[in-house]
């Protein structure tokens, strides 16, 4: 039996709180599927950490998580209710964990499923089953900036997009590889991805779509591609979710479209995520901080609980144990059933806390038959 460390990032605001729901229910479910182990550690990381040293993820941080087998965190930005915590350069301290992660790991591919689940209100009526996956880019293009750019004689600013062919072949094979393993789209079952871009106007996207289609040639078999310009995207993905799969974005685009996304399934509190590079992995709700309703046990750890899972199902994979693939399987379960008994917290229209939604995922996870 392999044991894995976990290292824990829990963060800032309501990152604490969602952090330990979700060791508490991975757990839960080490101890009901039993043949893994988990050694989670946690380390302070965040804007309270800037704030108390001066620097938001240590060096010896960072290399716990360098060779942890993957990496778990809560929330990572805005620590007060009435103010942002800013570098010098104005930008948010948070970046400087985030970043630092995303880049020095190459965590390229950054995998946002939106799943809507029994009894939970969207943004879109007449829409019950939604189940797609925004890929975004995420070491290149816009973000590609960060702590760069020009900033000249306080009259201009400009930040520089980056589309390199080695990203764009990383996390395209990466698009169709996730597409493989899905049961297809929620209107036919066909297998999927979509490129979204704005390729009629940048070069930069235009070479993106060129390389993207060379890389579609290998999966055609088994896979269907299209391309879609990012504005037509957006409309056709409100008014028919159930066409898309994989959606592949460029960083910036994936940032704003997979938060949109989030509304058509509950809202930031049911949106997972995971960073994932070749040899890394990290895994978070996709929510902020939300420090208004920090330590209220308000907050939804729905994102966080589906993160873990997301977690569980990519070690499997990557060490292929089989033990971790049913542990995942268990805690989506648990979630659908928790769900299907209309036990919910605020956000999603119940009354649930936080601790006492995830007793019942728990609960769940105990009476599993997987």
């Amino acid at each position: 039996m392999k044991d894995y460390k976990i290292a824990l990032l829990p963060g800032d605001g309501v990152g604490p709180e969602v952090t330990r729901e979700a060791a508490r229910v991975l757990q839960a479910a080490e101890r009901a599927v039993s043949g893994f182990s988990l050694n989670m550690e946690s380390f302070d990381v965040g804007c309270a950490q800037f704030e108390k040293s001066g620097t938001a993820i240590s060096e010896e941080v960072y290399s716990a998580c360098q060779q942890s087998d993957a990496i778990f965190m809560g929330a990572m930005g805005q620590n007060h209710p009435d103010r942002m915590t800013l570098d010098a350069n104005g930008t948010e301290v948070s970046g400087h964990v985030m970043f630092k992660l995303r880049f020095g790991l190459d965590l390229f591919a950054g995998v946002r499923p939106i799943k809507l689940y029994p009894g939970v209100p969207s943004a879109l009526a007449g829409h019950d089953k939604i189940d797609f996956v925004v890929l975004r880019e995420s070491c290149e293009g816009l973000f590609a900036s960060y702590g760069g750019g020009i900033y000249c004689r306080d009259y201009v600013a400009t930040d520089t997009q980056v589309i390199t062919r080695m990203g764009t072949e990383k996390v395209s094979n990466a698009a169709f590889q996730l597409a493989m393993s899905r049961k297809g789209r929620v209107k036919d079952g066909r297998k999927m991805v979509t490129l979204a871009d704005k390729g009629n106007v940048f070069r930069s996207m235009a070479f993106m779509r060129k390389v993207f289609a060379e890389v579609a040639k290998k999966y055609e078999d088994e896979v269907q591609s299209q391309n879609l310009m990012i504005d037509a995207l957006a409309l056709l993905l409100v008014q028919n979710p159930e066409d898309f799969d994989v959606i592949l974005f460029e960083n910036m685009h994936g940032d704003i479209m997979s938060d949109m996304a989030a509304a058509f399934v509950g809202g930031m509190g049911m949106a997972p995520s995971g960073d994932i590079g070749l040899e890394h992995g990290m895994f978070q709700p996709a929510h902020g901080t939300a420090p208004s309703i920090a330590g209220k046990n308000l907050v939804n750890p729905t994102a966080a609980i589906l993160s873990a899972r997301m977690m569980l199902d990519w070690l499997g994979d990557r060490w292929r144990d089989e033990a971790l693939k049913k542990g995942a399987q268990v805690i989506e379960q648990a979630v659908t059933d928790t769900f299907a008994d209309r036990v919910s917290t605020r956000d999603v229209g119940g009354m649930a806390s936080t601790g006492d939604f995830t007793d019942k995922v728990i609960g769940h996870i105990y009476k599993s038959k997987i």
